[in-house]
């Protein structure tokens, strides 16, 4: 299955889907509906930047049944280059819609990630928005995990037992997709989605950035002024450089193609 809607675009050499948040949510229904399942990759400028220098993660994000634009500068080159997606769909939000949707119709979700306690309060915070909504399971691991291979399997076997409809995995770039990509052919009939700091975020223990900075791709300069020492490196150094090359090759592209 690949994602359907207005096509697929090729935004700094990983594909993203031409969908709005409801058309993902609808899509993901119609397929548990069918007894499909997939995993939800959300691609921001970092993810870009490492996938720039490694085909393996490249690979990685392209095997994703459904890719949206989690980051803003993604957004935009897709703009300039000519071929423009609608929307910026963001892991923290589709935590949210995913979850309305699974009460609405009867489905489960897991909660997979985060600091001890985190994956417990964001899943109180989704019940107390969403009654209806069955919590399947949580897990916080421990730091590391992935390379002991007892904590691996232990982490699997909740997952695995607890068979749910949705897994919320926020574990961070790349590590999330990896754990996706090990666990995932393990339940056929479940959708995964990598969602970064969206557990966090539910659970109250990271403040996510107002309404209104959202739409103007200032989202990064919100969470960089609360967490400088962790994030000026990725967001200052590495990403903004990457991002300004991005949109200039995009519009570069345009040029070219106009001539």
């Amino acid at each position: 299955m690949t994602a359907t809607g207005r096509g697929r675009v090729e935004v700094g050499g990983l594909p993203i889907d031409a969908l709005t948040e409801v058309e993902v949510v609808d899509q993901v229904r119609s397929e548990l509906r069918a007894g499909r399942g997939g995993w939800i990759a959300t691609p921001n400028v970092d993810h870009l930047r490492h996938a720039a220098r490694d085909p393996r993660l490249a690979e990685l994000i392209r095997s994703a049944q459904i890719s949206v634009a989690d980051g803003a500068p993604v957004v935009w080159a897709a703009r300039l280059s000519g071929r423009p997606i609608p929307a910026r769909v963001t892991g923290a939000d589709l935590l949210w819609s995913l979850s309305a949707a699974a009460a609405a119709d009867g489905r489960s979700v897991y909660l997979l990630g985060g600091e001890p306690g985190v994956p417990e309060r964001a899943a109180a915070a989704l019940q107390l928005a969403y009654p209806n909504l069955k919590i399947a399971g949580t897990c916080s691991p421990p730091r590391g995990f992935e390379l002991d291979p007892a904590e691996l399997d232990k982490c699997r076997d909740g997952v695995i037992s607890a068979a749910p409809d949705i897994v919320f995995v926020g574990l961070g770039f790349p590590k999330q997709e990896h754990i996706i990509s090990g666990f995932s052919g393990l339940l056929p009939k479940t959708w995964w989605l990598g969602c970064g700091a969206a557990l966090p975020f539910a659970a109250g223990d990271l403040q996510r950035a107002p309404g209104w900075m959202r739409p103007l791709g200032l989202e990064w300069l919100f969470r960089l002024v609360h967490e400088p020492r962790r994030l000026f490196k990725r967001y200052v150094r590495d990403d903004a450089p990457f991002a300004l090359v991005l949109l200039t090759g995009a519009l570069m592209t345009r040029l070219r193609s106009h001539r």
